[in-house]
């Protein structure tokens, strides 16, 4: 089985690749909804203990975290009880896709290079777009500032630097009908299809 590493920046892009591999019938561990569960489940405890203030109705309240997360130590701190968990949830969705026999997933793993998880991957896809483009997507989010926003960039690796690393590279800056061709071509070169 191919484990195909999914990154990508802030507003690159990624979710729209993701949504056309899942179309296209491979399977898509998304470590961002594994995280979402997690916060009302696995790491409210955790959470509760190294951040008190931020678990809202036996959840994480992800506004109240945010607000904790003041420095490098926190962040770390953040992502010594998350990304442990996150691994767990990657080798169950793993598991299960072996045992049907799958013979393509993808892990979209925001920060992939960050945590070595590209070490787990047969080959890295990086989706990009220009940093204006980037930009503007993330603005358009709901609660995005340009402090938010820039924060967000400084903590993830540069845009280059992921490309260079990359086997696959996507360019989402033109028509989604370019971006599934792009998508479709790493399906057929992996999987026969």
């Amino acid at each position: 089985m191919i484990i195909l590493g999914l990154t990508g920046s802030l507003a690159m892009g990624k979710s729209n690749v993701a949504r056309h591999f899942r179309a296209r019938g491979v399977p898509v561990h998304d470590a961002d909804a594994a995280v979402h569960k997690l916060y009302e489940g696995a790491a409210v405890a955790p959470i509760r203990e190294a951040f008190p203030g931020a678990i809202v109705d036996s959840k994480v309240d992800r506004k109240k975290l945010s607000a904790l997360l003041s420095g490098k130590e926190q962040w770390q701190k953040l992502e010594a009880i998350v990304h442990p968990l996150v691994r767990q949830e990657k080798e169950k969705f793993l598991q299960a896709a072996q045992d049907k026999g799958m013979r393509l997933v993808v892990v979209d793993i925001p920060l992939l290079f960050e945590t070595g998880g590209d070490k787990d991957c047969h080959a890295v896809l990086v989706v990009t777009a220009p940093f204006e483009m980037q930009k503007q997507r993330a603005m358009k989010r709901a609660g995005m500032t340009e402090e938010k926003f820039n924060a967000i960039v400084a903590q993830q690796m540069p845009d280059a630097e992921k490309k260079r690393r990359a086997h696959f590279i996507i360019d989402t800056s033109g028509p989604k009908s370019a971006t599934a061709r792009q998508v479709d071509a790493i399906i057929r070169a992996y999987s026969g299809r």
